[in-house]
């Protein structure tokens, strides 16, 4: 684990995003409520959100962080078809919550695979990135496109 001691707490903030990918009649059940698991992206948001909370347990030499807020947003993309997942991590650390970003993205994809496998077995997760970080030493980043 990096030694951050001599670092000065700053806020801090992250947002990741990605996307799950799956047939239109799928992503239309999800919509109108109608999967054998229940509600599909309320479960993946709570999942995405506990998720970031216990990211220091499942990666190591990831410092434990006291997390001040997070946004994780699950929106429709019938173009995709699909989901879009958002989540933006904020605190005030010695070191940055991109991880948590990462993992609240990563682990709501991987429960709205699980609740919908059922329905469709080509469910693809995919393009899961920063978009931008705000604080510590390098100050601002933002994903170009």
């Amino acid at each position: 684990m990096v030694d951050v001691s001599s670092k000065s707490a700053t806020e801090r903030q992250a947002t990741a995003q990605g996307r799950v990918r799956m047939a239109a009649t799928t992503l239309q059940a999800v919509l109108t409520g109608q999967t054998p698991k229940g509600d599909v992206i309320t479960t993946a948001r709570l999942a995405g959100i506990m998720a970031a909370k216990q990211t220091a347990q499942l990666i190591p030499l990831c410092h434990p962080l006291s997390i001040t807020g997070i946004t994780l947003d699950i929106s429709p993309e019938m173009e995709l078809p699909g989901l879009m997942i958002q989540a933006t991590i904020k605190t005030k650390a010695e070191t940055g919550v991109e991880m948590e970003a990462m993992t609240a993205v990563s682990v709501a994809a991987l429960t709205l695979y699980d609740m919908t496998k059922g329905l469709d077995k080509g469910v693809v997760i995919e393009q899961i990135q920063l978009l931008e970080k705000q604080g510590g030493k390098t100050g601002h980043w933002r994903r170009t496109p």
